[in-house]
């Protein structure tokens, strides 16, 4: 589901990554860790064609992100991408449900559709009752499983996660693990997520270290 072979990432004279390499199968879940700074946020944005390579390729589904233009990049991303960011990124001026579509909406997603999967989301993360809400009605931890909601509710083949549980207490961010993992496996879809979390790592199949820009096993 993801392959990333020979990945080079410089900003300025720092080499990011450097020649880093990442399978991932369909149906599995990795765990990246390492200490701040040593380029984990980079790497998934990378993935997720936000960011350009300086050299290297990033396969997601059979298609080669770094060697598309950016209109292409979009699409695929759009279609085939769901991820979970760190600062939620969460539209202002829609409903929590209404950005929980909004992956769906753009795909063209009938309105049935794709209200029952966003209230199926919503529900899994313990938002059920909070659809009709804004976001500024919402606490850091509410609009991080916003973000967790709009980021599965497409089933995508690539689900990327940074620190997803970071604004979550313990609880909470167990019930969001369980999902990404169910969502992962029962779609056989591929999982990153970049954690400081032991309790998140050991969610995963795998866990690997980005060190001196490239992975290995813990």
């Amino acid at each position: 589901m993801l392959s990333i072979a020979g990945l080079v990432k410089r900003f300025g004279n720092r080499t990011v990554l450097d020649q880093l390499a990442l399978d991932v199968a369909a149906g599995e879940y990795v765990a990246i860790i390492g200490e701040s700074g040593s380029g984990k946020s980079t790497l998934l944005n990378l993935i997720a064609g936000l960011e350009q390579p300086d050299a290297g390729s990033v396969v997601v589904d059979g298609a080669n992100l770094a060697a598309m233009n950016d209109d292409d990049r979009t699409l695929t991303r759009r279609a085939r991408l769901g991820f979970v960011f760190q600062s939620f990124h969460i539209l202002p001026h829609l409903t929590v449900q209404q950005n929980v579509e909004l992956p769906l909406v753009l795909l063209g997603v009938a309105r049935e559709p794709r209200s029952a999967r966003s209230a199926e989301l919503l529900a899994a993360v313990g938002l059920g009752d909070r659809s009709s809400s804004m976001p500024r009605e919402l606490s850091g931890g509410e609009m991080q499983r916003v973000a967790v909601a709009r980021a599965l509710v497409h089933r995508p083949a690539l689900i990327l996660a940074d620190e997803p549980t970071g604004n979550l207490d313990p609880d909470t961010a167990q019930t969001v693990l369980n999902l990404l993992a169910r969502e992962v496996r029962s779609h056989g879809a591929g999982g990153v997520i970049v954690t400081h979390s032991e309790i998140a790592a050991r969610s995963a199949d795998r866990v690997v270290v980005l060190e001196h820009g490239q992975l290995r096993s813990p």
